[in-house]
């Protein structure tokens, strides 16, 4: 008999691309529950203030919390870096808790470089934040890090726009812009879900011999440790491999388009999200 407090482990996103993360995790650990939630009426996160997306991200994680999570991952680059640390050391209610996509990468970023030059490709917010090269140097004091900002990839995502000349161009131009800042860099870390579904298109703009780094099996990889390290938060999260979806929009339109990150149909369901004080 399962325990009365057990409940799904929540994903959460701005909009869709924690879907790309969601689908790693549901490869590795089929085995639990899921919810997940994407605040698309207020995406994009990443041009707003620290305030906002600390006071958003805030929002939606304690509304997982109030449907029933034990357990909330962060889906999401720019509300990794801006609102988690703020919400796991000032919000967390007694037994519940919160992760994100940062940590993962970075703790382990190391065994992909041999020349200790790292790139770091992301949005505006996440750049901005410097949240990437502080927990590199945290973790690997001797790593460089260089950064670069790719402001229109997501929106490019988000049309399905993956692969036409205009998009070559824009990939181009911004892989050249990031490797233009040391002969040196041989690992590019994708730092935005959303960058996964250009990953051809960025390989045809990358030299060979520098590694591409997405997020999605390194942050499901750290969950399944971390549910090894935490047998306490382990047993509360239920079993039974169903997947359920939520969007802050129209959840015709976030199911049409979730397709295409989660490989697979969705049916979502809307929710309203209420300000936590």
């Amino acid at each position: 008999m399962q325990k009365m407090n057990q409940g799904p482990i929540g994903i959460f996103d701005s909009g869709f691309g924690g879907l790309t993360v969601f689908k790693s995790i549901c490869e590795r650990l089929p085995q639990y529950d899921y919810i997940y939630l994407g605040d698309n009426a207020r995406v994009p996160y990443g041009n707003r203030s620290f305030e906002t997306v600390y006071q958003y991200t805030k929002e939606c994680v304690f509304k997982l919390f109030e449907m029933g999570c034990p357990l909330v991952i962060v889906a999401c680059n720019t509300a990794s870096a801006k609102a988690l640390r703020s919400i796991q050391q000032n919000d967390l209610p007694p037994g519940k808790k919160v992760l994100g996509v940062i940590r993962p990468t970075t703790e382990i970023i190391d065994q992909y470089t041999k020349t200790g030059h790292v790139g770091i490709l992301a949005t505006q917010g996440t750049v901005r934040s410097e949240s990437y090269k502080i927990e590199i140097q945290r973790f690997h004091p001797q790593i460089v890090v260089h950064q670069h900002a790719c402001p229109v990839w997501v929106p490019l995502v988000e049309n399905n726009d993956l692969d036409s000349e205009g998009t070559h161009f824009f990939v181009k131009e911004d892989v050249e812009a990031l490797l233009s800042q040391s002969p040196e860099i041989d690992t590019i870390l994708l730092a935005c879900t959303h960058y996964p579904l250009l990953l051809p298109t960025i390989q045809a703009h990358t030299p060979k011999h520098i590694k591409l780094v997405p997020q999605g099996d390194l942050v499901a990889d750290s969950l399944v440790e971390y549910l090894q390290r935490h047998p306490e938060v382990e047993v509360q999260c239920r079993r039974g491999s169903t997947y359920s979806f939520y969007t802050t929009d129209d959840p015709a339109d976030f199911g049409e388009k979730a397709k295409l990150f989660f490989g697979q149909e969705v049916i979502a369901f809307h929710t309203i999200v209420e300000a936590v004080d």
